[in-house]
């Protein structure tokens, strides 16, 4: 992992990306997007994930993410824990015409690492920047905002459902001081 994306200080916002395993193009469904939903949805009440913005593309996901116990890295390692379980689950219980195909990918990609036994689903690394300046916060949140327009899938980011930016007043958090 590239030591430039690693979330040194946990009590900061960040900009971060999960990549699925070879970029396999799985939030094509919406069952599996509604995981991803879910599951930020259960962060948010539960484990305090403070949720700036997000961007659900077809084989990765862009957050802006912070967490009120200063434990993001903890955070975002249950998050991508809980999905890939939950949207394998899926590919092997619901109806899918790609599941061997997919299966196959997420097996190989354990060769590579002792952590996951029988599937991956994640890439490794989050690609994490932190927000250091409102500059670099509004330039993040309009990357998620024109990723879908960029990729093809619509023509005003507002027409894309899975794409979620919250305005929250940040000149008044003792962060940007």
């Amino acid at each position: 992992m590239n030591e430039g994306y690693i979330i040194r200080d946990q009590e900061k916002p960040h900009f971060i990306t999960c990549t699925v395993v070879d970029w396999v193009d799985i939030f094509t469904r919406k069952n599996y997007r509604d995981v991803i939903i879910e599951a930020l949805k259960y962060c948010k009440e539960h484990k305090g994930l403070i949720l700036y913005g997000y961007v659900i593309m077809s084989n990765h996901i862009h957050l802006i993410v912070q967490s009120k116990e200063g434990k993001l890295s903890d955070l975002i390692r249950d998050f991508k824990k809980f999905t890939s379980k939950n949207i394998l689950e899926k590919i092997q219980a619901e109806p899918e015409s790609r599941r061997e195909w997919m299966l196959e990918r997420f097996s190989k990609a354990t060769e590579s690492h002792s952590r996951n036994k029988t599937y991956q689903f994640w890439q490794y690394g989050n690609h994490a920047e932190e927000i250091y300046t409102l500059h670099f916060l509004w330039d993040k949140l309009n990357y998620i905002h024109l990723n879908p327009i960029r990729a093809g899938l619509v023509d005003k980011a507002h027409h894309y459902i899975y794409i979620h930016l919250q305005v929250i007043m940040f000149w008044e958090m003792d962060y940007w001081m």
